[in-house]
């Protein structure tokens, strides 16, 4: 049995981040970064820093809480809810594999320091196509990364390149080029980033073993799943209140049967990823072996579902859900990204499948 309840220690955290959040990431402090095409509010990195988000997964020796994926989930969630802007949970996953790494060399103790403290900020690289060839002691870097969160604001760059030869690298932003491009998003903002023959130091090379490069991947595509929880737990709060106060025929729209369904649908999708994202969370700090299935399953139901929880929010709202002035369509485009970033619905379901055969195999030969 799986106890899902959260400690005093983790109800105290999504507790505090969530009334940080209230009180400084409102959506006016959302549309004023986007009409300022800035990647983050550093009043609000500030603040977020101070209140440990970035160093929760940094060991003590490096100045951190030394949490896991579990507590980095709950900020994910509640960043989320908030439509925060900002590269916390990249930072706080960068310190943490910078400092978690086979052999740390200096420099990468020291980066996971200043990442956790907050006062570096980092970015995680993973779609594209990169390649890494040997030279030296160190690497070469080519590519071009597609993708990545608030790239052109970060210091390091947290690469992952699985497959044939895996890496995890901690890259200076400055060695590589970035462009920001237009998405659908208007609460983050989303970069590709060129590598153009970049070297690699050994120090900078975190670790080079079969599956490093995947487990830190795994790891951002739940904080993904958690983000994805966090904004459809707005919609659904937005919902309530909406149906709760307009009125049709005399009536609050909630009393209708039709609209309690729906919410009542919406509820239940929410509990199901909750369970789904939080069950990865915590294979991934036992390191369970099934933790790539709980990552696949989770967000595969993040990617599948909440888009069906963003429509239901938005056909509630009726004609006011389609204009500029009014926030839900801050979440809508938000929800849409995070079900397509760290791999769609299609991909992890095919990752569900691979998983599965692998076990009939393995027990097949057993």
């Amino acid at each position: 049995m799986v106890d899902f309840e959260l400690s005093e220690e983790q109800a105290a955290l999504r507790e505090t981040s969530r009334d940080l959040l209230t009180s400084y990431c409102p959506p006016q402090l959302v549309r004023t970064v986007l009409d300022a095409g800035l990647d983050v509010d550093e009043k609000l990195w500030s603040r977020g820093a101070r209140m440990g988000w970035t160093g929760l997964a940094t060991p003590e020796a490096q100045g951190g809480a030394a949490q896991g994926l579990v507590e980095l989930c709950l900020v994910a969630e509640e960043l989320g809810r908030a439509a925060a802007p900002g590269p916390f949970v990249e930072t706080a996953l960068a310190s943490m594999s910078a400092a978690w790494c086979p052999d740390p060399s200096d420099l990468a103790a020291q980066a996971a320091t200043e990442l956790g403290e907050g006062r570096l900020k980092a970015g995680f690289v993973h779609h594209g196509s990169l390649t890494a060839r040997r030279e030296g002691q160190g690497l070469v870097l080519s590519g071009r990364a597609t993708a990545v969160h608030a790239a052109a604001c970060t210091d390091w760059l947290l690469v992952t390149l699985t497959g044939d030869e895996p890496y995890v690298l901690l890259v200076p932003t400055s060695a590589a080029r970035t462009e920001r491009r237009t998405t659908l998003d208007l609460t983050r903002s989303w970069y590709d980033v060129v590598f153009d023959d970049v070297t690699v130091a050994a120090a900078q090379v975190l670790s080079d073993r079969r599956g490093d490069a995947d487990r830190w991947v795994d790891a951002m595509t739940v904080l993904t799943a958690a983000d994805a929880l966090g904004v459809g737990q707005r919609l659904l709060e937005m919902t309530v209140d909406h149906v709760t106060v307009r009125e049709q025929f005399g009536r609050p729209l909630g009393s209708f049967q039709a609209v309690k369904h729906k919410a009542a649908d919406m509820l239940i999708t929410l509990r199901g990823l909750r369970a789904a994202t939080y069950y990865a969370a915590m294979a991934f700090d036992a390191g369970r072996d099934d933790t790539t299935m709980a990552t696949a399953v989770a967000k595969a139901f993040a990617s599948e579902r909440l888009p069906e929880v963003a429509g239901e929010a938005l056909q509630s709202h009726g004609g006011i859900g389609f204009t500029w002035e009014h926030d839900l369509h801050l979440y809508l485009r938000r929800a849409t990204v995070d079900s397509l970033v760290h791999g769609t619905a299609a991909h992890h379901h095919q990752r569900v499948l691979a998983q599965l055969e692998r076990t009939t195999v393995t027990r097949q030969a057993a």
